[in-house]
């Protein structure tokens, strides 16, 4: 039923292995798998030694090279598949589902028939079979006049936890560090072509591990990132693809932040700082002050950071600072306690780091009394301190004016009767003010009760405890003194104005019977002038006026009168300088006076004529 050779006109075959013609099956035992019940998908595959035939017809099965010439009109290919139930069969090339059209034809058999093949059929076509049990799949290359082609991938593959991984030539590899990494170069082209590596478009020695196609990077690290490129070549031609391989690290905590330091050290000296962590840290706050919050990650790609509040994006004010890595809360009073947490992901993974938020609150406490104000008694007592905390420190009591007082009733302390003691009476007035003097005072011994009630106690019950007070002491032994003046002496000074002469005096301290002494010892009592103002008899003048003369005239306006106006010794009355006595207000020397009208023919005297005349 499956004959092992089949002459079929005009194909080429590349495959490198043996070069007897035959059918190999797949995960299918010739002489029992076509009795299995069920059974998985499996291709045929047909190994051939390399050669080269012309035919405007090319018929072929998988597992072989087609080499496109001028004169070919016609390509079929053939996928012959098993399994149980009947496989279901699809072409793909380059990765991608074929598209039937007027050239590309699916037979009835399953083949793939291309017509007129042009340089766009080149290429890897793959036949995929599959039942519910699982699938297979091989590819057949199809080349131009014999020149190498290499079967690559445009996929994108990112590994963040098996420890291999194998990829096809073209695709870009994503994977986390230490993972042993296969890129298969599946090549095509007659004759077979040659392999070569590049890195970083540098040839790789021998040391790599490379294998039929196959290059393998062990335990990849960083220093392990780079293009690696497969160039297939042959007396054709050449081609070349690339892969792009970066090595992924998933974000790891950190013990410190430097963008951190910095930025606290341009902050406010309210502003508190603390870093995020795996396990969660807390940070607590006094209200209306600024924090700063930072989350120290590493990781490759940089991660990105996302912060959060009680599970929810911020919502409140704040500001990103150092590349998302430092969140500043500008007042935490805007927040209540809770969770911060800072999300970092890149493509190898995620860390949340997180950090409690305490915000302190202002209230007062009256933990602590002042001291007892008795020892013993009736009146001792112990008054609340007041104070002010903040997280269990004193602060200023202006931080909790806005919260209420608390009530401060007194407490009783120390009520218990008194020891005997001695109780004293406040001294007597001294007995003379000077000069040596007595002064007394009263001494019993007492005991006060804790009802507060004095009981007399004999002397000797308080001489037990302590020496008996005096009751008797001098006062006032300094001696007796007084100021004591000398004569005033002469009045000197200037004659212009009342009193601007003065004359002096000296005054001394002494004691009752005449000694001196130092005036220090007179500073409580009343000091006597020392200088005075004084009248001389040089300056003793006047303004002296005579008697005023007979008016002018009896009636009308022009009556006048004058008098004598002279400054004047008062002793001896003799006229002197009148600037002597410039000091007092000068009498008027002259007045208008009789300013009546005068009735019809009153005749003007002499002198009222002589005033009309004039």
């Amino acid at each position: 039923e499956y004959p092992f050779h089949r002459r079929v006109s005009g194909f080429t075959s590349s495959l490198r292995t043996s070069s007897a013609e035959t059918f190999i099956p797949t995960s299918v035992d010739l002489a029992n798998g076509l009795h299995r019940p069920r059974q998985k998908p499996a291709i045929l595959r047909k190994i051939s030694a390399a050669q080269q035939l012309s035919a405007s017809e090319v018929v072929t099965h998988l597992g072989q090279t087609v080499v496109l010439a001028s004169g070919t009109l016609s390509v079929l290919l053939h996928c012959e598949a098993v399994g149980n139930p009947k496989p279901t069969i699809s072409w793909s090339k380059n990765g991608e589902e074929v598209k039937y059209n007027d050239r590309l034809l699916l037979q009835p058999d399953d083949s793939l028939q291309i017509l007129a093949p042009v340089e766009a059929d080149v290429g890897f076509y793959a036949c995929n079979a599959s039942n519910a049990l699982g699938s297979d799949s091989v590819s057949i290359a199809v080349t131009l006049a014999g020149k190498p082609l290499i079967k690559a991938s445009r996929a994108t593959m990112i590994n963040t936890e098996s420890p291999a991984v194998t990829v096809d030539i073209g695709s870009m590899l994503k994977t986390i560090q230490k993972a042993n990494v296969s890129i298969n170069c599946q090549v095509a082209g007659v004759p077979e072509a040659k392999v070569t590596w590049f890195k970083n478009k540098v040839k790789l020695s021998s040391t790599h591990h490379l294998h039929n196609g196959l290059l393998l990077i062990a335990n990849v690290s960083l220093s392990d990132q780079g293009l690696y490129s497969c160039k297939a070549s042959n007396l054709h031609g050449e081609v070349t693809e690339s892969s792009q391989l970066l090595v992924l690290e998933p974000p790891q905590p950190l013990p410190y932040l430097e963008d951190l330091t910095a930025v606290l050290n341009n902050a406010g000296p309210s502003t508190r700082s603390v870093l995020t962590s795996p396990s969660g840290t807390k940070l607590s706050v006094s209200p209306g002050s600024s924090a700063l919050i930072g989350c120290a990650v590493d990781g490759h790609p940089t991660p990105n950071i996302t912060w959060l509040y009680s599970g929810e994006p911020l919502s409140v004010q704040h500001q990103l600072l150092a590349a998302g890595r430092i969140l500043q809360i500008l007042n935490v009073s805007d927040f209540t306690d809770g969770e911060f947490s800072c999300l970092a992901q890149n493509e190898a993974g995620s860390l949340t780091q997180v950090m409690t938020l305490a915000i302190q609150e202002y209230r007062w406490s009256v933990d602590k009394l002042t001291a007892c104000s008795a020892s013993c008694g009736h009146r001792g007592l112990q008054l609340p301190q007041l104070r002010c905390l903040l997280d269990g420190a004193e602060v200023n009591a202006s931080y909790c004016g806005e919260t209420p007082k608390p009530s401060l009733q007194p407490i009783a302390c120390n009520r218990r009767d008194c020891p005997s003691r001695w109780m004293v009476t406040s001294w007597s007035p001294c007995t003379r003010s000077c000069g040596g003097g007595i002064q007394t005072r009263r001494v019993t011994c007492q005991r006060l009760t804790a009802k507060g009630s004095s009981v007399p106690m004999s002397s000797e019950a308080c001489a037990q405890l302590s020496k008996h007070p005096v009751d008797t002491q001098n006062c006032n032994r300094q001696p007796c003194v007084e100021w004591a003046a000398s004569s005033w002496g002469q009045c000197n000074g200037p004659c212009i104005g009342p009193r601007l002469a003065v004359q002096h005096r000296q005054i001394f301290c002494q004691t009752k019977d005449g000694t001196s002494v130092s005036s220090d010892q007179c500073s409580s009592l009343p000091r006597p002038l020392s200088t005075q103002n004084c009248w001389t008899d040089v300056c003793g003048v006047h303004w002296r006026v005579s008697l005023w003369t007979v008016c002018t005239a009896t009636c009308g306006n022009y009556g006048f009168q004058s008098r004598r106006v002279d400054c004047v010794h008062i002793r001896t009355n003799k006229p002197v300088m009148e600037h002597h006595c410039s000091w007092r207000p000068r009498p008027a020397n002259w007045q208008r006076c009789n300013i009546t009208p005068c009735e019809n023919g009153t005749l003007l005297t002499g002198g009222e004529a002589e005033w009309c005349r004039s």
